[in-house]
């Protein structure tokens, strides 16, 4: 930091120096990370949104009751969406890692009352880091599910490992790394034989299932319909269309709920409490998310999804299409994974010529793959995606594998 500070055009020339060579979010060629819907207006929303709260705090409920009652509406409007019974509720969170961390505190506190000391998170080898995450920072412990031959969490193994130490079963709806349920109905099922907790991690899918079952395409069950969902994580910044900083926690008993919250007073300036990590919180996005969620409701996110399905079903076709590769599993939305069925072929140098065009796709380590995260604003260019794949597969072929295989970067989101 400079003594005598720069000037603003200054700052702002640096700052688009610092940008050079990232991807535009808005230009339909980068997979994961963000989300675009292609829709201009909703854009615009957002920015007129954050203008108005750039500067809020959303700590005080009583200086910014607005914030909390907006706060409330995007939990109950989610809440909605997966079939939250009358009585549960929950709260907002920065992201998918804080709700499901704000999940494993609930699954660790009601575990602890019943004698445990080392509470154990019961969760497949798809799902999150963040779970991990979670059993790092509470004093819990992670047990993994194998997957099955579908890449689907394995009941028969998670009915192994279950034991009297698990506190919660995971099941992600859908996964990250290849787009595919797990089986929510029957992982739900082993937790309520064993009177414990089942979080279902929709915070990719939260916003992608229930208008794919309005579009009428095929969705398993997955949400608090099915018995034993004790709880559900969904990011809004995600398929719910906001910037970053927008995700929602939610617990079927408001007993549940109630654990969540941290409420001290043991100092000079009275009660303070929180339902999440962080004390101060933007207001932005409490904001943004109310706004765009009542901006576009329920035949809004209907149109966009239509939109995404065309992309997500131009992409499958033309993977299927393509002589030695294949998707992972069976993905049910926008997410999914593409692997080499033929040894002659060497997926990651295919990934990184079509990069080399332009695109920024992701990578899968097991199996090796590329991975794809699609977007309404995807659309008009995922013809151009398969095209460009397919070239790179034959060029890839003609080539033959490489003598020198280099290290290549894994991205995620």
């Amino acid at each position: 930091m400079d003594e005598s500070g720069r000037s603003v055009a200054d700052v702002l020339a640096a700052i688009d120096e610092h940008r050079v060579g990232e991807p535009d979010p808005h230009a339909g060629r980068l997979f994961g990370l963000v989300y675009p819907s292609g829709d201009d207006e909703l854009e615009d929303l957002v920015r007129a949104v954050s203008e108005r709260y750039l500067f809020g705090n959303a700590l005080n409920p009583f200086r910014y009751p607005s914030l909390a009652t907006m706060e409330r509406e995007v939990v109950a409007g989610v809440g909605d969406l997966v079939h939250l019974p009358e009585g549960g509720g929950g709260a907002m969170t920065s992201g998918g890692t804080e709700s499901i961390l704000m999940s494993m505190l609930v699954n660790r506190e009601r575990a602890r009352a019943r004698g445990i000391d080392r509470p154990v998170i019961l969760a497949p080898y798809s799902a999150h880091p963040a779970y991990a995450k979670a059993a790092h920072l509470l004093g819990m412990s992670v047990v993994t599910v194998p997957l099955d031959a579908d890449f689907r969490a394995d009941v028969a193994e998670a009915r192994r490992l279950v034991d009297d130490d698990t506190a919660v079963i995971v099941a992600s709806a859908f996964n990250y790394p290849y787009g595919v349920m797990d089986p929510v109905e029957e992982l739900a099922a082993l937790a309520d034989e064993r009177g414990i907790g089942c979080h279902v991690d929709g915070c990719i899918g939260g916003f992608v299932l229930p208008f794919l079952e309005a579009l009428g395409r095929p969705v398993p069950p997955w949400d608090f319909r099915v018995r034993g969902v004790t709880e559900i994580s969904t990011d809004i910044h995600k398929y719910g269309y906001t910037p970053k900083g927008a995700s929602v926690v939610l617990h079927r008993d408001p007993d549940w709920q109630n654990l969540q919250w941290f409420l001290y007073d043991a100092w000079p300036s009275g009660v303070y409490g929180s339902p999440a990590i962080a004390g101060a919180r933007p207001a932005a996005p409490i904001a943004i998310a109310w706004a765009v969620m009542n901006h576009l409701g329920q035949s809004g996110y209907r149109a966009i999804a239509e939109t995404l399905l065309g992309a997500v079903d131009t992409v499958r076709s033309g993977v299927e299409a393509i002589p030695g590769l294949a998707l992972v599993g069976d993905p049910v939305g926008p997410v999914m994974a593409i692997v080499a069925t033929d040894p002659a072929l060497d997926i990651y140098a295919i990934g990184d010529d079509v990069d080399s065009l332009g695109w920024f796709l992701n990578r899968n380590t097991q199996p090796p793959g590329i991975h794809l995260m699609l977007s309404p604003a995807h659309a008009p260019r995922v013809g151009q995606l398969v095209a460009d794949l397919a070239a790179a597969v034959e060029r890839n072929r003609s080539q033959g594998p490489s003598d020198d295989p280099v290290e290549r970067e894994v991205r995620y989101s």
